[in-house]
C-alpha cells in the first residue's frame, strides 16, 4: 500500500524515478533565466509546449527598462513559441493553475518554491530551479527522489476566528523551518472534510516552510465538485493503508489566531501576545491568502469603517478581481481607505508595489517573513485575514473579532 506521492510517481520512498511531467510553469523572474538555460542547452523550438506555460506576475508591471526589456523578450519567446502564456494583471502563476487546470494524479512542476500549493487537488506539485525547468522544456521528463510522507492527522473544525492561515503556521511551528526537508506532507482525517478548497490551497503552499518536497489533499467530493464547476470531470482519489515516516496529529478545534515571528517562518505566537505592536503597512494578498473568500472576509470585517495604517489588497487574480468588483467587495475596500494592486505577487518579494523601509512593520498574509525579504530594513510578522483586518483597523497588531 503507497502513500498518495508514491502512487502518482509509481515507487516506494527513497528510490529514484524518471517521470513524464503533466504540467509545467515559470514567471516572469525564472522564465528569463529558465530561457537562458534552454538555449544553452541547445534548445532552438518546443516539440510540445501545450503542457507548458509562462505566467508573468512577480515584477508586474514592470518596475523599470531592464525588468521591462527581460519580460519583453520572455514574452516574444513564449508567443512564438505556442506556450501557454498569461501576460502582467491575470494574476499568480499558482492560483492560475489552480483555477480549473491542475488536476488530480498530475505531476506538476513549477519553477518557483511554492509549487507545492497545488497539492491540494490530489496533484504531486512541485518546485524546481530554472536549469531543472530547461531540461523538461527539452524532453519533457525530469527525475525525482520519491519523497517519504509525514502524516499530519486533522480533526474537528475550525471554530470562532481561528482560520485555514492560523492552522499552517502552527504546524510549521510544530514541525519547524527544516522539519520535514525532502519530504511529504499528507493531510489526512476527518478534519479535511469541512476545508474548502481555499483553505487546502492555504495549507498545502506553507508545506515549502517546513522543507517539504510537496503538500497534498486527497482529491474528494469537495475536490470533484470544484473542478467540475470548471469543467473537468475527475474521479475522487481514496487513501490507502500505508506506512508514515511522521505523524502529526491537529485539532482543529485547538487551533487559535496566530503570528509568524520575523525573521522565521516557524516562530509562533498567539496574537495576543503581541497585541498592540505598532504598524506601519498592512498587506492582504499572494499566493496563501489573495483569492476572493480572503478578500470578501477582510471587506465584511472593515466594511463601514477606515483603516488606520496603509493597507494594501492585491488579488491573486484577475478572476478574483472581477469577482471583488462583481459583488461589490472592492468597493467595500477603497471606501475603507485600502489601496488595491494590480493582480499579481505585488510587494511579497520586495520588488516593488508595497516595499516597506528600513525600521517599517509590516503585518503580512503572505508565506514568508525572512529579513529583508519586503525591503531592507523592514520586518514582516505573518498572520491570517482576520488578525490582518482587525490590526488594519487599529493600525497595531489586534486579536480578530469574532465575526
Amino acid at each position: 500500500m503507497s502513500t498518495l506521492s508514491e502512487r502518482i510517481l509509481g515507487a516506494g520512498a527513497g528510490e529514484y524515478v524518471d517521470r513524464k511531467v503533466d504540467r509545467a510553469y515559470v514567471h516572469d523572474g525564472t522564465g528569463v533565466l529558465a530561457l537562458e538555460s534552454w538555449k544553452i542547452m541547445g534548445g532552438d523550438r518546443l516539440a510540445d509546449a501545450s503542457h507548458l506555460y509562462v505566467l508573468f506576475d512577480h515584477i508586474t508591471p514592470a518596475n523599470n527598462s531592464t525588468t521591462a526589456t527581460l519580460q519583453h523578450e520572455l514574452r516574444e519567446f513564449a508567443s512564438s513559441s505556442f506556450l501557454q502564456f498569461s501576460d502582467i494583471g491575470n494574476g499568480i502563476c499558482h492560483q492560475l493553475m489552480s483555477e480549473g487546470v491542475v488536476l488530480p494524479g498530475e505531476v506538476v512542476v513549477g519553477a518557483d518554491s511554492h509549487s507545492c500549493t497545488l497539492g491540494a487537488f490530489g496533484a504531486f506539485a512541485t518546485g524546481v530551479g530554472a536549469t531543472d525547468m530547461a531540461a523538461i522544456w527539452l524532453t519533457g521528463e525530469t527525475w525525482f527522489r520519491v519523497p517519504a510522507t509525514i502524516g499530519v492527522h486533522l480533526s474537528g473544525t475550525l471554530d470562532g476566528v481561528a482560520e485555514a492561515k492560523d492552522l499552517a503556521l502552527t504546524y510549521v511551528g510544530k514541525l519547524g523551518m527544516d522539519g520535514a526537508t525532502y519530504q511529504a506532507l499528507e493531510f489526512i482525517g476527518e478534519g479535511t472534510v469541512g476545508l474548502g478548497m481555499d483553505e487546502r490551497l492555504v495549507l498545502c503552499n506553507l508545506a515549502v516552510e517546513t522543507g517539504a518536497k510537496t503538500g497534498m489533499f486527497y482529491a474528494d467530493t469537495m475536490t470533484v465538485k470544484y473542478l467540475a464547476a470548471r469543467g473537468h470531470d475527475v474521479l475522487p482519489q481514496m487513501p490507502e493503508p500505508c506506512d508514515y515516516c511522521r505523524e502529526l496529529d491537529l485539532d482543529l478545534a485547538d487551533i487559535a489566531p496566530v503570528v509568524a515571528v520575523p525573521p522565521r517562518v516557524d516562530t509562533i505566537k498567539p496574537v495576543r501576545d503581541l497585541a498592540g505592536l505598532p504598524l506601519d503597512q498592512v498587506f492582504v494578498g499572494t499566493c496563501t491568502n489573495g483569492r476572493y473568500s480572503d478578500l470578501a472576509r477582510f471587506a465584511r470585517a472593515v466594511k463601514g469603517r477606515k483603516v488606520a495604517v496603509r493597507t494594501l489588497i492585491v488579488p491573486a487574480s484577475r478572476s478574483v478581481l472581477a469577482e471583488a468588483i462583481r459583488t461589490g467587495v472592492l468597493a467595500d475596500l477603497v471606501d475603507a481607505g485600502c489601496t488595491i494592486g494590480s493582480p499579481g505577487c505585488g510587494p511579497c518579494l520586495g520588488a516593488h508595489m508595497g516595499v516597506i523601509g528600513d525600521g517599517e512593520v509590516c503585518l503580512s498574509t503572505a508565506n514568508r517573513n525572512f529579513r529583508n525579504r519586503m525591503g531592507v530594513g523592514g520586518e514582516i510578522y505573518l498572520s491570517s485575514v482576520a488578525t490582518a483586518a482587525a490590526s488594519a483597523l487599529y493600525g497595531e497588531i489586534t486579536e480578530p473579532e469574532v465575526p
